[in-house]
């Protein structure tokens, strides 16, 4: 009998589809393989269950796979486990299968169009192995580039990586080969190697999905490093909050010095290389290459000037090379290929790929990887499939916290290191928020200005006096209480920090003001001038309202409000009800209209974010409270 092709169902068990209970998913998945196992028929042959990483598409987990039959399942619940093991090697479950604006069945991942526009090379393996089993990413080729490396000399190594073109992926884009080549300038030993896993940019989890996900990658991704700057020794610095990527990583690291990976004797070769984990600081400011080096000796995590660069003195006073989580797990990729292949993908100033964590008002939000040169037009229409509820689009924020705010004129612009520096926007470690038009661009700023206001060490005072009075400008712009002057000052703690602050938080911390006030000029005006907010989102200057001749008396409205502002008014009467029975509005002319109290309301937006009919307005408090 010729022999039965395994068949594998891997469950999605990365931190957004835990938090949507994949966990009993896959709990039910296997009590059910379980239980079919007497009746499993030799056509559809044997099943191994797999948990693994992030799919990416977090929006629909728990998110389920049959491999080698190309089979998706989204949004799976522990009580459909029977009917997914009843489909195994049969007709697909329908009703758990993505489908698009035409409705129609999406079978393979693939051809989902989340899927479809994605270049994997930093994710290529997370969705198909068991981060906690060395032997899948083995089967997968793992550490074969590890192997390779020692065959290699170091200037072999280092060309590679030159060749490949690769930029630091944590936000600075800096040529990580050329740092490697860097760092083997300086004759002294010991040298220190360190992955940036300090990720804390709002809405980003780009690194924390690959730890998580396929921490093996990152490790060999560092043992080459080590190997091409002769480190013996070398951390992993993760941000403390990621419970489930020290986890996972702390497990790799063990399997991989069980395998002789890592050690005394790597592969037999002779050299050494010893890693360890520190968990970050808890503060924004430690994923600063200094303020992280400072954290890992036991310091508080405060940088430094950086006249003297870490790849000369770093760690203890050695030469340290830093590379982000996301740059190390591309380096396997490029030994095992070859520079110049990798170099194939991206613009001619940035190769590769990127990945983005795509979240805010977009139909599909969730972690994508694409080419770099991908306009922003086709990562929000065509990966993330448009602006929710196909509301407007108003604006993108690139970059995290030190990033910018890009308006719908930009949305051809590519995205790479220069193409959106030029509009005081950046790359940064990968977080793009979709704003719709109800989003409030001083808001925006206020937003995130004070949290990196919260987040500076305090060290010089540029950061730490010009970010609290720009939060205070900004803040009393959305309460109504700016005077024209505030933008002219704005503008000049913006330069006041460009050029004196100590590190790259205070030196970037403007880009967000720079960018909105750059593009959306004329929503501050209306603030400072008119104390109206043109979105209708600051509180102070906005009041909610029903339109009694768009409202269908729904009551949705009256569900959504958490504060109970929204009242019912008496029902039609009848003659009210016959004469709107003669214009054709029959259907309402019995229920009950609604209002909302413009004392009691807070302009949180919850009943006009419930309303399908545009029925809800935001508008000036002052003239409704007139």
């Amino acid at each position: 009998m010729a022999e039965v092709a395994l068949r594998q169902l891997l469950v999605c068990c990365g931190t957004g589809c835990l938090a949507n209970d994949a966990r009993a998913v896959a709990d039910a998945l296997e009590t059910a393989l379980q239980d079919a196992n007497l009746d499993i028929s030799v056509e559809r042959g044997s099943v191994e269950l797999k948990r693994t990483g992030c799919n990416g598409f977090c929006e629909r987990g728990p998110i389920v796979k049959i491999h080698p039959d190309d089979v998706s399942y989204y949004r799976v619940k522990p009580e459909h486990a029977e009917s997914i093991v009843a489909s195994i090697g049969a007709e697909p479950y329908k009703p758990l299968l993505f489908r698009g604006d035409d409705k129609q069945p999406v079978t393979r991942q693939v051809d989902n169009p989340f899927y479809a526009h994605q270049t994997k090379i930093a994710l290529r393996n997370i969705g198909q192995i068991d981060p906690l089993n060395i032997d899948d990413y083995l089967q997968a080729g793992g550490y074969l580039a590890l192997q390779k490396a020692l065959l290699m000399p170091t200037d072999e190594i280092i060309a590679a990586v030159v060749a490949s073109g690769l930029r630091g992926r944590g936000g600075a884009g800096f040529p990580t080969g050329i740092k490697w080549r860097s760092a083997n300038s300086y004759p002294s030993l010991p040298r220190y190697v360190v992955c940036n896993g300090d990720e804390g940019d709002p809405g980003a989890f780009m690194d924390r999905s690959i730890l998580e996900g396929d921490p093996h990658s990152v490790i060999e991704g560092l043992a080459i490093a080590a190997l091409a700057v002769g480190a013996e020794q070398g951390f992993l610095y993760i941000r403390d909050e990621y419970g489930l990527a020290v986890k996972n990583v702390a497990a790799a690291l063990q399997a991989a010095a069980d395998c002789g990976y890592l050690g005394d004797d790597i592969c037999g070769s002779g050299r050494k290389l010893s890693l360890e984990i520190v968990r970050g600081g808890g503060a924004f400011v430690c994923g600063e290459s200094t303020a992280l080096m400072s954290s890992i000796e036991g310091y508080v995590g405060e940088p430094r000037a950086k006249y003297i660069r870490s790849v000369e003195r770093g760690l203890w006073g050695q030469p340290t090379v830093l590379n982000n989580v996301e740059t190390l797990a591309n380096v396997p990729y490029i030994i095992t290929f070859g520079g110049a292949e990798y170099a194939k993908v991206g613009t001619a100033g940035s190769k590769g790929t990127k990945v983005f964590s795509l979240v805010g008002k977009v139909k599909r939000s969730g972690l994508v990887e694409v080419p770099m040169g991908v306009t922003l037009r086709s990562l929000i229409y065509d990966v993330g499939g448009g602006i929710a509820q196909d509301r407007p689009f108003k604006a993108i924020q690139t970059g995290g916290p030190s990033g910018g705010c890009l308006p719908e004129s930009l949305l051809d612009l590519e995205v790479d290191f220069e193409s959106l520096l030029e509009h005081h926007a950046m790359v940064g470690s990968g977080g793009m928020i979709v704003m719709d038009d109800r989003s409030c661009m001083v808001e925006v700023a206020h937003y995130y200005v004070d949290f990196l206001c919260g987040e500076s060490c305090g060290k010089c005072t540029p950061c730490r006096e010009g970010l609290r009075h720009m939060r205070d400008i900004l803040a009393g712009i959305c309460a109504g209480h700016g005077q024209p002057s505030d933008i002219d000052e704005l503008e000049e703690l913006a330069f006041c920090l460009q050029e004196a602050a100590l590190c790259a938080l205070g030196k970037t911390a403007a880009n967000p003001v720079l960018s909105t006030l750059r593009y959306f000029r004329e929503e501050f005006e209306a603030h400072l001038n008119e104390q109206r907010c043109p979105a209708g989102v600051c509180p102070s200057l906005t009041v909610m309202q029903v339109d009694s001749e768009a409202c269908t008396a729904c009551g949705a409205c009256f569900k959504a409000c958490p504060v109970g502002a929204v009242h019912q008014l008496a029902a039609v009467g009848a003659a009210a009800a016959v004469d709107e029975h003669q214009a054709g509005n029959d259907k309402k002319a019995d229920k009950p209209r609604y209002e909302v109290d413009v004392m009691a309301c807070t302009a949180c937006g919850s009943c006009r974010e419930a309303c399908r009919f545009e029925a809800v307005k935001a508008v000036k408090k002052e003239a409704v409270c007139a």
